[in-house]
């Protein structure tokens, strides 16, 4: 847990604009994965870092072949109904960038009267 509040401190710090995600899933036999993306405002995918395993060593490796794609081309090439632990986690990061970005767009009760 704390290698996983260091990197998502560092992710925040490093990556002020934009979107984080974060996507968890359990595998067979309890080994899972953490899937943490970060999003541009302009919807390319600036990091992606993925943790698979079932022991407290484990940690993020980054996955760059993603990195500089459109959200909208990588979402493309996800399979979220895979039995693959990794793409389920993905997809969960996937999913909160989504809300995060629908909760931004949405006009807020102080965002009405400044503007009156």
């Amino acid at each position: 847990m704390r290698h996983y509040a260091d990197v998502f401190k560092g992710i925040t710090g490093r990556f002020q604009d934009g979107y984080v995600g974060a996507g968890h899933a359990r595998g067979r036999l309890r080994k899972g994965t953490i899937a943490l993306l970060v999003v541009s405002p302009d919807l390319v995918v600036q990091r992606l870092l993925l943790m698979t395993g079932r022991s407290v060593f484990t940690k993020f490796r980054r996955e760059r072949e993603v990195e500089g794609m459109t959200l909208a081309e990588f979402r493309a090439g996800r399979n979220p109904d895979a039995a693959d632990s990794e793409e389920k986690a993905i997809a969960l990061a996937i999913e909160q960038v989504d809300k995060i970005r629908s909760k931004a767009a949405a006009p807020g009760i102080n965002q009405e009267f400044a503007a009156a």
